[in-house]
């Protein structure tokens, strides 16, 4: 099996696990605690390479990032718990935004090329930065008549879609700086699930602040 097959049917099949945790707590629930779990674990490897014998920054770093999973999986918790369906689009709405971020990065790039954004992430250029906002926009409009708010939805796709990426770096420098070229190996031709997390793990909770004003 080629690399591009299992990253299709990693793909589809976590479409099917998002999809099963919009309609199901139980689901939901399960996802979420397996998402802290498995995350916390890839960071903990990552800093650990990166704070070699210093066990107190080790400590303090790995404490501040299990807090913020959590917070990261209650408030999708408490989102979708609350007694309003516009919450799922809401949430949809968000994780779209995000992935199409990094789809259009990885496809403009891919195509076009051009000068390298940075040296964190080697892959990452301003073709890609482009086609990450456009794709980000153009998918905005395709859900804005789906989702009743006042809130100007065009300028939260535009922070949501910075946020997506400036998490994408981030976790990228951090994997540089550990030496390591993805965070893990539980979804076959795509890494860890921090490789496909990144951006997502940062623009969420500031995405459901957002569009819940």
């Amino acid at each position: 099996m080629t690399d591009l097959q299992q990253r299709i049917i990693t793909s589809i099949s976590l479409f099917i696990i998002l999809y099963l945790s919009f309609v199901n707590n139980l689901v939901l629930s399960t996802v979420l605690f397996a998402i802290v779990f498995l995350l916390f674990n890839e960071f903990h490897n990552i800093v650990k390479r990166i704070l070699i014998n210093k066990k107190n920054y080790q400590l303090t770093f790995l404490l501040l990032i299990l807090l913020y999973l959590i917070y990261f999986s209650l408030d999708i918790w408490f989102l979708l718990n609350t007694d309003s369906y516009n919450n799922k689009n809401l949430l949809f709405f968000i994780l779209i935004i995000c992935i199409s971020t990094d789809i259009g990065g990885y496809v403009f790039g891919k195509i076009f090329k051009g000068k390298k954004l940075t040296s964190i992430s080697p892959n990452k250029t301003y073709a890609g930065l482009i086609g990450s906002y456009l794709l980000s926009l153009i998918i905005s409009l395709i859900f804005f008549n789906e989702i009743n708010s006042k809130v100007n939805y065009l300028v939260i796709t535009f922070i949501i879609s910075s946020l997506s990426q400036i998490g994408d770096l981030i976790i990228s420098y951090l994997k540089r700086k550990a030496k390591l070229k993805n965070a893990g190996s539980i979804l076959p031709g795509h890494g860890g699930l921090l490789d496909r997390l990144d951006g997502i793990l940062l623009a969420t909770p500031i995405g459901i602040f957002l569009v819940t004003l």
